[in-house]
């Protein structure tokens, strides 16, 4: 039985913003739109939704062609349905951001790809609404920054305390005072001192820390 057939059909489809700290800047995953219509646009990448798959599946699918990685933290931004929005066919997109150590992502899948790493405040226009995806994504994080330590995903499993103070404020987009940062990353148990010792950052060296989950499961009132 052909069920809905008084129905119009639409296209759905998945984006994913993937975002990277490199140089002390938040950057986006972006490349030249590979299809028509738009084709050579700067875009985010992304792909229809199979007849067998849910959107998170398609999502992960996507992401995990684009950086080869498993285990990505990844969240739903959003949908994405103005009538307009694809000159091609009536499609709504559903918006998918995630959060990667830079260093772990494959040079070699990058160039497959052709995509590349551009600073959040240096974006291009992008096709359709593509840049209202990543302003949506860039406010969530926003407020998740304070209340979950999603700052961790951008960063190696060691780190300074600089770095993580660089991530903070490449994610807000406002430096932080020192001191008061540091202060209240020392009074948090899950962030854990380790004996090592990172010396290319100073001559003198800076103590590299770790993320403990466990401890930080234990402690639900976590607030930077």
């Amino acid at each position: 039985m052909n069920y809905y057939s008084e129905h119009s059909k639409v296209w759905v489809s998945v984006d994913v913003i993937i975002f990277g700290f490199d140089e002390n800047k938040l950057k986006v995953l972006i490349g030249r739109r590979q299809m028509d219509p738009g084709r050579g646009e700067w875009s985010l990448y992304g792909g229809f939704v199979g007849a067998d798959e849910s959107i998170d599946d398609a999502a992960a699918r996507t992401l995990k062609s684009l950086t080869g990685l498993n285990h990505l933290y990844m969240r739903q931004v959003g949908a994405f349905g103005s009538v307009d929005r694809d000159p091609g066919e009536r499609v709504i997109s559903i918006a998918y951001y995630s959060l990667i150590n830079v260093k772990d992502y494959d040079e070699r899948l990058r160039r497959d790809h052709g995509v590349e790493w551009i600073e959040i405040d240096n974006l291009p226009k992008l096709y359709s609404d593509h840049n209202k995806m990543i302003e949506q994504a860039l406010s969530i994080m926003r407020q998740k920054i304070k209340t979950q330590p999603i700052s961790f995903q951008l960063l190696p499993s060691l780190f300074t305390l600089t770095q993580l103070q660089r991530v903070y404020e490449a994610v807000n987009g406002e430096e932080v005072d020192k001191r008061n940062f540091r202060k209240r990353i020392k009074e948090m148990d899950f962030i854990e001192k380790t004996e090592l010792i990172d010396k290319k950052s100073s001559k003198r060296g800076a103590a590299l820390y770790r993320f403990n989950r466990k401890i930080y499961n234990e402690d639900p009132n976590f607030k930077l």
